[in-house]
C-alpha cells in the first residue's frame, strides 16, 4: 500500500527528479488539475441537487394543490393476466380493466386504470385525479423531490470528474505513445551507432 501511495505522489509531484521527462511534468500537471477539478466540482453539484430540489418540491406542492385522491369502479372483471414485470422480469399481479369515477363536481367519468389481476367486476380502486376530473398521476413526495435533488448533485459531479478522468486517460495514452517511439528511436539509433 505505501508503495502504490509514494508511486502515485512521484507521479503527481515529480519535482526536480532528473529522470522526469516532460511528458511527465505535464501529466503530473494535469493529474492535479483533474483532481482539483473534481473537488471543485462538488460546490456546483450542490447547488444543482439543491436547484433541483427546491424546483421538484415547489412542483410537488402544486402538484398537492390541484390533485386529489378518488375511488373508481371496475365496470368488468380484470383478466388473470399481468399488466407487465417490475423491471427485474418478476410479474406485477395487475392489469387494465375500464372503471368510472365521480369528479369533485360530482360528473361521471371513465376510463382503464390498474387493478389487481382477476378482480371481480364492482372492485374499487384508488386513483388520483386532476382539476377536472381526469386520471393523474400522485403528487410528487417529499422523499421522491430529495431524491431526485442528490441524484442531479451525484450525475453532475460523476459527469464533471468523468469527464476530467476521460481528458487525463487521453493524454496519458498520447504521451506515452510519445515516449514509446522517443524509446524506439534512440535504440534505433544506439544499434546504429554500435556497427561503427
Amino acid at each position: 500500500m505505501r508503495g502504490r501511495i509514494a508511486r502515485f505522489r512521484r507521479r503527481l509531484l515529480p519535482g526536480r527528479n532528473p529522470l522526469a521527462r516532460v511528458g511527465d511534468r505535464v501529466e503530473a500537471l494535469l493529474l492535479l488539475l483533474a483532481i482539483a477539478g473534481a473537488i471543485l466540482a462538488i460546490p456546483f453539484a450542490a447547488a444543482v441537487g439543491s436547484e433541483t430540489y427546491a424546483a421538484q418540491t415547489a412542483r410537488a406542492s402544486q402538484e398537492r394543490t390541484t390533485r386529489h385522491p378518488a375511488t373508481a369502479v371496475s365496470l368488468a372483471a380484470a383478466s388473470g393476466q399481468s399488466y407487465g414485470t417490475d423491471g427485474a422480469g418478476a410479474p406485477v399481479d395487475q392489469t387494465t380493466v375500464p372503471a368510472a369515477w365521480f369528479d369533485a363536481r360530482g360528473t361521471r367519468h371513465t376510463g382503464d386504470v390498474l387493478t389487481d389481476a382477476g378482480s371481480p367486476a364492482g372492485t374499487r380502486v384508488p386513483v388520483w385525479l386532476d382539476q377536472h376530473g381526469e386520471l393523474t398521476t400522485e403528487p410528487l413526495t417529499a422523499s421522491t423531490s430529495a431524491a431526485d435533488g442528490v441524484f442531479a448533485a451525484i450525475l453532475l459531479w460523476a459527469a464533471v470528474t468523468g469527464g476530467l478522468v476521460g481528458l487525463y486517460a487521453a493524454v496519458r495514452f498520447v504521451l506515452s505513445r510519445l515516449h514509446a517511439a522517443a524509446w524506439d528511436r534512440a535504440w534505433a539509433q544506439a544499434r546504429h551507432d554500435s556497427r561503427y
